[in-house]
Order: C-alpha cells, then structure tokens, then sequence
C-alpha cells in the first residue's frame, strides 16, 4: 500500500511539473520582451539628440496666420527685404507658429516672425524687451493693417552677436534638418545687394493683397 501510495505521489509532481514548465517559459518571455521595451525606450528618449525630433521639425509645412494672412514660413519675399532698425518691446514665444517679436522702429511698429520656438531655444537668443537690434528680412503688410517682417537675421546692436533664420534665398535653416539655431558671433552678419535700412527693393507687399499692390511690386510703404 505504501509502494502504491509513493508511487501515484511521484506520477502527480512529475504531472505537476510538466504542466508548469509552459507557464515558467512564458513568463520568462514575457519579462525579456518587457526589458528589451524598456531599454528601446530609454535610448531613444535619453539620447542627448533624439532621431525622432529631428524629423518633425524638418516637416513644417506652410501655413497661413490667421491674424495676418501671411504665409509662414514660405512666405518670404526676396523683392521687399530690407533693413530695419529698432528696440524690441514685446516677445511672444507660441506653442506653434512663429516667435513673433514687436519692434518700435524711430518711425514705425513692426512685428517680426522669427522661427519656430524650439528653434528659437536653441539658439539661447537671449532678446528680452528693450534690446536695440537690426533686423534683416521681407517686408510685408498683414490684412489686419500691421506691418511684419519675415527675419532673415537679427543683429544685436553693441555687439557682435547675430541670429540667422534663413539663408540669402531665404529658406528656412530649421527646414534643413539642423536641430540646433545658428548664433553666430562675428560682425556685421550677412550682406546683401539690397542694402540696409532705407533699401530700394525695400516696400511693402501686401500677403492679402488690400492694401499693397502685392509683395513681388514691392511698392507702397517703402523708403528710399
């Protein structure tokens, strides 16, 4: 009896066992795949430049602003870029869209659009309300009547420090997939043809077309 008895005790932890090595393998599975989730995530969220970043910012695409129907940011105009010169006075850093800066000019108020704020961050501007700049880019007249510039550049006054926006053909820097803004410290910035403040190809073109004959004309509001 007690042979019988030892003999169905082993049979059933030898049943036991083989009805639990299915469940001991997949929770093991389950855990690998748990630690290698873990490990993807942290390499891609710790990296010090995400892979991922990159490609969003570089797929801004055109958009029209609401307040000023301008076309950001492909909206530049090479025939009204000028020069202009300035203290800013107001700063607005927005969730998407634009940077847009106010600039009291000795004879105007202008609203620049800079860049894109994770741009605008990188680049550690360092422009706060009652900075003197000059600021290089198109000229143009929203619908709402107030004037704007697209930004080029920005130029601190009193030092050698530039912002750069945008290239000579003005296309947008961020679209080119750089991930960090272009400060550069060396005088002057970039030149062109068109000249400084007071530029002939200067005026202003009108994004709605209501007030300016069109930003390629160039007329309208510009100084010689």
């Amino acid at each position: 009896m007690a042979l019988v008895t030892a003999q169905a005790i082993k049979e059933m932890v030898l049943r036991t066992k083989q009805e639990m090595a299915p469940l001991r393998t997949g929770r093991v599975l389950k855990r690998t795949a748990v630690r290698i989730l873990l490990t993807v995530l942290a390499a891609v969220f710790l990296c010090p430049v995400n892979p991922f970043m990159g490609i969003l910012h570089a797929q801004e695409k055109d958009t029209i602003l609401s307040d000023s129907g301008i076309v950001y940011p492909g909206g530049y105009d090479l025939n009204t870029v000028g020069d202009i010169k300035g203290k800013i006075t107001g700063i607005v850093i927005p969730e998407s869209g634009p940077v847009q800066l106010t600039l009291n000019s000795e004879t105007e108020t202008y609203i620049i659009l800079a860049s894109p704020g994770w741009y605008w961050e990188d680049m550690n501007a360092g422009i706060e309300k009652g900075t003197e700049i000059t600021v290089r880019g198109s000229k143009s007249l929203g619908k709402n009547g107030k004037l704007y510039i697209i930004a080029q550049e920005i130029r601190m006054t009193g030092s050698k420090k530039t912002l750069s926006f945008r290239s000579e053909k003005g296309n947008a820097l961020w679209d080119s997939g750089s991930q960090t803004g272009r400060t550069s410290s060396q005088k002057g910035g970039s030149g062109s043809s068109s000249g400084g403040l007071g530029s002939s190809s200067g005026g202003f073109g009108s994004s709605s077309g209501s007030r300016a004959g069109g930003a390629s004309s160039g007329a309208g509001r510009g100084r010689r």
